[in-house]
């Protein structure tokens, strides 16, 4: 795929399209299907990183952003209508960077988030932002009290490589709407999804200077900084468990909030009352979806133990069909990793299956016939119990692992015994059954028999490694804004 020479490789700061400080200097942009250099991206330098915070922090102190919602609504709309105007060019620009499957960007992958922002907009104008609490007589004192919720500052955005439209905009949309400022530093892989996105602010909307500020890098000590910062009043994070910590350590210096996306081990539970080998091939085509590179895929399949070797029959039936393609394609589910280095991770992963004394079942290595672009097949492991490695540790690629369980209680037992709580499925017929597997799990979101969660009003963030706090809905709104209690006399 060639792109069109239209492609954005400035960073926003201040309201001003720049480039690196650092005598211009950019980096190369990898297409993961092809191994060809698309171009390059502005390299943020420290001293761009310092010069965006500081602008996010005068235009929240010292601008009427964060009082006037008419204004951040009118905004978010601008925005959304003017990126709809530019999906042909995002949509290249995703498929060529990204290696996200054509099919896709219809959904969570690019036209969904761009459509959100107008949801977030609709909560600047109707949330309810005072609430009274009536009269009450403090040490005898009459006292009107009123709850008011404001935006909580400058609100620092690291995003990463894998859903880099809907992550940035489900941060972006909320932190914005709220009143906050923002800056986002988007992942070193995927900058021109993020860097279009500041040429169409800069040029085509009213957001004031300062409010939006996008600093790519190929450094990944620019979001340590950002995290670090005490200008900065929250830093909201997307990534591995790992680095969610980090970012912890980083950010309890100055006490600064933290909302943290993290990985997950996510549990598809079939239960023996329903079609299994229809379940199993859905567990299939789940976690071939976009290479298996999304943090609440179900990458790990239980089944009934008396079933078990029928359905890794039917799971490596279902996986074998789904050959990885071209992104390109509108037919392709499975496409490229994202880079040599995750590939090869993968590749590490497949080899301790091994080692642990599993079975590949079906695929297991680089596709055949593709001697350029980061491809693996989609793989099936049998013969590991839950305590295995490869059934612990978020892979991010196209690796289903297959477990047996004895029953309701034991595939429970099972999906939690897991440092995770992100997602999960459930296939059964009997309501009251699914019902009881559906209670028992710990877990931030659930799919029942092919349900869909996502949307821009559905909370999503997961339970314990998996992260803290929700993103999306009035609950991620909420994650935003600080709370102020005034009391008038009564």
């Amino acid at each position: 795929m060639t792109l069109r020479p239209t492609t954005s490789s400035a960073l926003l700061i201040d309201g001003k399209l720049v480039p690196s400080s650092a005598s211009g200097r950019t980096f190369p942009i990898i297409n993961p299907a092809t191994e060809e250099t698309l171009g390059h991206a502005a390299d943020g330098s420290a001293e761009d990183m310092d010069a965006a915070i500081a602008a996010a922090r005068d235009a929240f102190d010292n601008t009427n952003w964060s009082r006037d919602h008419a204004l951040r609504a009118r905004c978010l709309r601008q925005l959304r209508d003017a990126l709809q105007g530019h999906l042909e060019e995002l949509r290249e620009i995703t498929i060529a960077e990204v290696g996200a499957p054509a099919f896709f960007l219809r959904g969570p992958q690019l036209e969904g988030p761009i459509e959100d922002l107008g949801y977030f907009a609709g909560l600047a104008e109707t949330y309810q932002w005072e609430t009274g609490l009536g009269v009450a007589r403090p040490m005898g004192i009459p006292s009107r009290r009123t709850v008011f919720r404001e935006g909580i500052g400058v609100v620092g955005a690291i995003t990463p490589w894998n859903f880099p439209h809907q992550i940035n905009f489900a941060k972006l949309g909320p932190a914005l709407a709220a009143g906050n400022t923002v800056v986002l530093k988007p992942a070193p892989d995927t900058p021109w999804c993020a860097a279009l996105v500041g040429k169409v602010i800069a040029e085509e909307t009213d957001f004031p200077p300062g409010v939006i500020n996008i600093v790519t890098s190929s450094d990944h000590g620019l979001g340590a900084q950002l995290s670090a910062d005490p200008r900065v009043d929250l830093i909201s994070f997307t990534g591995s468990t790992a680095t969610g910590k980090a970012v912890m350590v980083a950010a309890a210096d100055s006490l600064k909030k933290v909302f943290l996306e993290l990985g997950g081990k996510s549990a598809f539970i079939v239960l023996d009352d329903t079609d299994v080998a229809g379940a199993c091939g859905m567990a299939a085509f789940t976690v071939a979806t976009h290479a298996g590179q999304g943090c609440a895929l179900t990458t790990r399949l239980l089944v009934p133990r008396e079933q078990y070797d029928a359905a890794v029959a039917a799971t490596a039936k279902a996986m074998a069909g789904l050959r990885p393609g071209d992104p390109a394609d509108p037919g392709t589910i499975c496409g490229p990793l994202i880079s040599a280095t995750q590939r090869a991770r993968v590749e590490s992963y497949l080899e301790l299956a091994v080692a642990e004394g599993g079975t590949i079942v079906c695929g297991g290595g680089r596709t055949q016939g593709r001697e350029r672009g980061y491809y693996i097949d989609p793989t099936l492991i049998a013969g590991v119990d839950n305590s295995a490695r490869v059934a612990r540790e978020e892979i991010f690629g196209p690796v289903l692992v297959i477990l047996p369980h004895d029953g309701d209680a034991d595939a429970i037992r099972i999906a939690n015994d897991s440092p995770y709580g992100l997602s999960g499925a459930v296939w059964g017929t009997d309501p009251d059954r699914v019902q009881r597997v559906v209670d028992g799990v710990r877990t931030g979101t659930l799919s029942v028999n092919g349900g869909i969660w996502y949307a821009a009003d559905a909370p999503f963030g997961g339970y314990k490694q998996s992260g803290i706090g929700r993103e999306m809905g009035v609950a991620g709104f909420e994650e935003y804004l600080e709370t102020k209690l005034v009391a008038y006399p009564g």
